[in-house]
């Protein structure tokens, strides 16, 4: 079969390639065989790839966190309830390796979709729509007013879309002035600043009401040198949720001093899915599912390709702002 393998650490574009692969073996006591039918490309496939985890990380890798597939066979010890997937659609978690054409993943991982879902809204269910949902609701419950960076980023767009539907609450959005980006849907935000004016931090305060000085929550994945200036930001007992690296630096440790009675809030997906009871997973989904049924939490595409097109796609820059990578292995 045909997988996309990353050889050894390093950049995705400079060490991903496509090649020919054994098919995997019968599934083992608790194992689905999973054959791909769409997948994507994250930030958590490029993180992974350049080795910043290396002690739960082997090489030669096949990556791709986020996907969909079909039950095609159950191992003998898997019971009845995950061996009536055979046949269907899931999401199998639990680590990379959607970058192939079939897989085998343990049942427990693998996450029932819904019928009513077509493969592309589901293949993206997983990492922003599932990070959003958790966040909003665990974070953004009474707040008064939110900011958010890296406004026109597709997960962005999903947490304005959740607050203006759950809370009613349009939130700011804080932007680095990439050219060309935009976000989804300018309705669902109360204002967009660009934090490359030197009075960005002003323009926020203005924008929130009252004299809250400034948000009650900043839902931060930039990091670096920044969280600083956001920590600053916050109104009096704001929170800053910090839930990715794209500056590719940690905060400064100052943020965490708790000046004014502001708190730093770390939240990894990674942790809260394997932390989670197996049995449980599926919860997680049904929120994620029943706003997807609405039309909510989808994710555009800027491109679909086949794994063969995939490598000349990575470190172009395509799927970072206007859209995502959906990846046919079939095609």
């Amino acid at each position: 079969m045909r997988a996309a393998v990353a050889n050894r650490p390093g950049p995705l574009h400079d060490v991903v390639s496509v090649r020919t692969v054994a098919e995997p073996t019968p599934p083992g006591p608790r194992e689905l065989t999973v054959r791909m039918v769409a997948t994507t490309a994250n930030p958590s496939d490029a993180v992974t790839v350049s080795g910043a985890y290396p002690s739960r990380t082997t090489f030669p890798l096949i990556p791709g966190f986020e996907g969909i597939g079909v039950v095609e066979d159950a191992g003998r010890d898997v019971p009845g309830t995950a061996r009536d997937l055979v046949g269907r659609r899931v999401l199998p978690l639990g680590g990379p390796g959607c970058w192939q054409q079939r897989r085998t993943v343990d049942y427990s991982w693998c996450i029932p979709v819904p019928d009513e879902l077509d493969d592309r809204t589901a293949c993206f269910s997983y990492i922003n729509p599932l990070t959003a949902s958790l966040m909003v609701s665990r974070y953004c419950h009474g707040a008064r007013s939110v900011a958010i960076t890296a406004a026109t980023s597709a997960i962005a767009g999903h947490l304005a879309e959740l607050l203006t539907e759950q809370f009613s609450l349009r939130p700011v959005g804080l932007v680095r002035g990439t050219p060309g980006s935009t976000v989804a849907d300018a309705d669902r935000w109360a204002r967009l600043i660009s934090m490359a004016d030197p009075d960005w931090q002003s323009q926020l305060n203005a924008v929130v009401p009252g004299d809250h000085q400034g948000p009650d929550v900043i839902l931060d994945c930039i990091g670096g040198a920044v969280g600083l200036d956001l920590v600053d930001a916050l109104a009096p007992g704001g929170t800053l949720v910090l839930y990715g690296l794209l500056a590719g630096s940690p905060l400064p440790v100052e943020c965490f001093d708790g000046r004014r009675g502001t708190r730093v809030e770390m939240f990894r997906l990674r942790d809260t899915v394997h932390s989670h009871p197996r049995r449980d997973l599926p919860e997680l989904f049904t929120p994620v599912f029943d706003l997807q049924r609405r039309g909510l939490l989808h994710t555009p595409v800027a491109v679909r390709t086949g794994l063969d097109g995939l490598p000349g796609l990575l470190g172009t820059g395509v799927g970072s702002g206007r859209g995502k990578i959906l990846i046919d292995p079939w095609r």
